[in-house]
């Protein structure tokens, strides 16, 4: 059973490494854009 779960850990760090390998090393979520917002009152007078 100990066999087994090195085994598993192995695979775990190889799959990790080969996603960091691909993607790079920190995978981030694009930021959210921020609403700006514009006064569009003085362009209508």
């Amino acid at each position: 059973m100990d066999y087994i779960e090195k085994v598993l850990e192995k695979l775990k760090e190889l799959g990790r490494k080969l996603i960091e390998a691909l993607l790079g090393p920190d995978v981030e979520a694009e930021p959210e854009l921020i609403p700006i917002p514009v006064n569009d009152r003085s362009r209508r007078r």
